[in-house]
């Protein structure tokens, strides 16, 4: 250090040099003093400034690293983990909702073979897929819950959610009041129950959809428009834009993994000795 250097002259008297070697002294040790205090000030301060160097590199880095696959990590967020998920690959688009009052479209007609092909291209009658034995737990699925036999390849059969949803929908439709007449006559589907199975069928479709709708909440708002120009009313506007998840997607693939239409007697692999056997349906 420079204050290593310093070197004061000496005096001629002896009581005099003493003192002044009592005050050098004093004044070297608050030099040295001051000195390492602000060298170790600008030590910490230098510290702190790489630190918070390194700390914004590395989270632009992170940043950067998920900019590519936000919607794969907004999926993860807000859906539970599935086999779905992970082969098909989760993503958003921009989609126009069609909330016309009066100008109905094919999923809206009156009971009859045209209206039914149009629902049934969306997957609502799809057969169950396998969930592999390492994705069941994190999918949700109890190690008791039905396996397929090894010899078929083991795994769980599952149903994907969303089509199921899409299922009790289109049960909701087919009993509506001016449509259950025909659905009934023809006594397919969820008809071939009795009338006592099918209401139950209606109103568990009913309460599902209720709590799916009410645990994924848009909350998205409507706002009105002027209808009627020589009298001007206002009208909620029902055609908004929703960032939707690729649903083509999610059905193309749940209709190349369906299990078999006439699995073998043997398919499933029995029960074992400590699986749960419910006394009647969940």
């Amino acid at each position: 250090m420079f204050c290593d250097r310093y070197n004061p002259k000496p005096a001629k008297d002896e009581s005099g040099e003493r003192l002044l070697a009592e005050e050098e002294g004093t004044l070297w040790s608050a030099n040295e003093e001051s000195s390492t205090k602000s060298c170790r000030g600008f030590a910490n301060a230098l510290s702190h400034m790489t630190a918070l160097t390194l700390f914004f590199l590395v989270g632009s880095l992170f940043g950067f690293s998920w900019r590519g696959d936000l919607d794969g990590l907004c999926s993860a967020h807000t859906s539970h983990y599935s086999t779905v998920s992970k082969e098909v690959g989760i993503k958003y688009s921009p989609q126009q909702f069609n909330g016309s009052l009066l100008k109905e479209n094919e999923f809206r007609q009156s009971a009859g073979p045209e209206v039914d092909a149009a629902w049934e291209s969306l997957g609502v009658n799809y057969r169950s897929i396998k969930i592999p034995f390492e994705d069941a737990e994190r999918s949700g699925l109890a190690s008791d819950q039905v396996k397929i036999n090894p010899k078929y390849g083991g795994g769980y059969p599952a149903n994907v959610e969303g089509l199921h949803h899409l299922h009790c929908l289109n049960l909701l439709r087919q009993s509506l009041y001016y449509n259950y007449d025909y659905y009934h006559a023809k006594g397919e589907g969820p008809f071939v129950n009795d009338d006592y199975i099918v209401r139950r069928h209606v109103s568990h479709c009913l309460d599902i959809l209720r709590q799916e709708l009410m645990c994924t909440v848009d909350t998205g708002v409507l706002g009105q428009v002027w209808i009627y120009p020589e009298n001007p009313e206002p009208y909620v506007d029902f055609n908004t834009q929703h960032r939707c998840k690729n649903f083509e997607d999610v059905r193309r693939w749940a209709e190349g993994n369906q299990l078999p239409l006439d699995p073998p007697l043997d398919f499933l692999e029995p029960p074992s000795e400590g699986d749960r056997i419910y006394d009647e349906m969940p």
